[in-house]
């Protein structure tokens, strides 16, 4: 392995601003598959990040039947299905449609939300309300498949995700609305539609440019996003907010959460990937949060008893239940041989991380699924062959 390289490697967002793309998103969707190495791929979006345990086994038994045994997760929170045999499109289609997870073929790859997987009741309604809304609009499937809301409780964790627009819960009530480095205040019933206005000054300034930017942050330097006079449109009151920073939050640790009689577990997966027993292990839950660090949150445990000792069944099962698993922090792509593009078998090669910074494991340079902020990047050069430096960016890959 080469040695580390002396200086951070700065993929800033400068070069993005410059960008002009003359072709449409090719994000892949649950209607729309990626055909890789390994078969076809379908990706499907979880807006408020929630499961109920009918759609965990369903989704479990299409794995299973359709695909390959697995379900992959993204730093979106979205679940991927892998190994899909050809001619299986209508088949998954009528499974999500069955379990109540496609209620719109149109706006399905639209549907990008990172909720806060600790969200009490009235943020978790912001974000259902904000999935019927880009449901119901005709202008919608304009967004590309990259574009992000985020809803947060207020910690910070998914405000902190480079998303194009975000809700986030204020504290004495009501929520702030965060576009472009804007924050304005508005009322809480007034939230779910503040983000889709958002979004829609993000539309009207991506034609405006003509650059064919698919998020806020490559819109041309200078070039303005109306968010205030789309809010206006819409009849919403919003008072600008100025100098308002996010809470720092992060991520909910693996283990059990809180004393009380309504405990909650954290568990990862290992790489982002588990089989279809592990998903089922999950089970029986009230709901099953998938998060966007590639792990589910089981809220609704009966007190802290009964919370440790799911989080036993789920350590037997192979999660990452522990704060000090080597294996937290380490993520890498599909690499080989699912992926054409890849110059090594990455799973297989990846390996705990050495330092404190994060550790992405790719099979090239485009570098899939990344996290934020600064990470030790080791990306192949050939068959097992790594290029190792540190990486500061903005944004995620999917």
């Amino acid at each position: 392995m080469p040695p580390s390289s002396p200086n951070p490697q700065d993929r800033g967002e400068a070069h993005i601003r410059d960008r002009v793309r003359d072709r449409g998103d090719a994000c892949p969707g649950a209607l729309r598959l990626h055909h890789a190495d390994d078969g076809a791929l379908a990706r499907l979006r979880l807006p408020t990040g929630v499961l109920t345990s009918r759609q965990v086994l369903l989704l479990a038994d299409a794995a299973d039947r359709l695909g390959d045994g697995h379900l992959s997760l993204t730093s979106r929170g979205n679940i991927e299905l892998r190994g899909l045999g050809e001619g299986c499109g209508l088949g998954l289609a009528d499974v999500l449609r069955e379990a109540g997870l496609l209620p719109s073929e149109r706006h399905e790859r639209v549907r990008n939300m990172v909720v806060s997987p600790l969200a009490g009741a009235e943020v978790q309604a912001w974000a259902a309300r904000l999935d019927e809304l880009l449901c119901a609009e005709d202008w919608t499937p304009e967004l590309s498949g990259r574009f992000l809301f985020a809803v947060d409780d207020g910690r910070g964790d998914v405000a902190g995700l480079a998303p194009d627009v975000t809700l986030l819960a204020a504290s004495g009530g009501g929520a702030l609305l965060r576009v472009a480095d804007r924050t304005y205040r508005v009322a809480a019933a007034d939230a779910p539609r503040a983000a889709l206005a958002a979004a829609g000054a993000f539309l009207a300034a991506a034609r405006e440019a003509g650059t064919g930017a698919w998020r806020v942050r490559e819109l041309p330097a200078g070039q303005d996003v109306d968010v205030t006079g789309h809010l206006r449109r819409a009849g919403i009151a919003a008072e600008p907010v100025p100098d308002a920073g996010l809470p720092a939050g992060g991520p909910p640790a693996p283990g059990v959460i809180g004393d009380g009689t309504d405990s909650v577990v954290s568990v990862l997966a290992r790489l982002g990937r588990v089989t279809t027993a592990q998903f089922r292990a999950l089970l029986p839950a009230r709901e099953v949060r998938v998060t966007p660090w590639r792990g589910f949150v089981l809220p609704g445990l009966a007190g802290r008893a009964a919370a440790e000792e799911r989080l036993r069944a789920l350590d037997e099962a192979g999660f990452l239940t522990r704060t000090d698993s080597p294996w937290i922090g380490v993520t890498a792509c599909t690499g080989r041989p699912g992926c054409a593009k890849s110059l090594s078998d990455v799973r297989t090669d990846a390996r705990p991380r050495e330092g404190e910074l994060p550790v992405h494991w790719s099979g090239c340079a485009r570098r899939c699924g990344h996290p934020q902020g600064a990470w030790t990047d080791m990306v192949a050069t050939g068959e097992g062959a790594y290029q190792q430096t540190v990486v500061t960016v903005q944004g995620s890959t999917k």
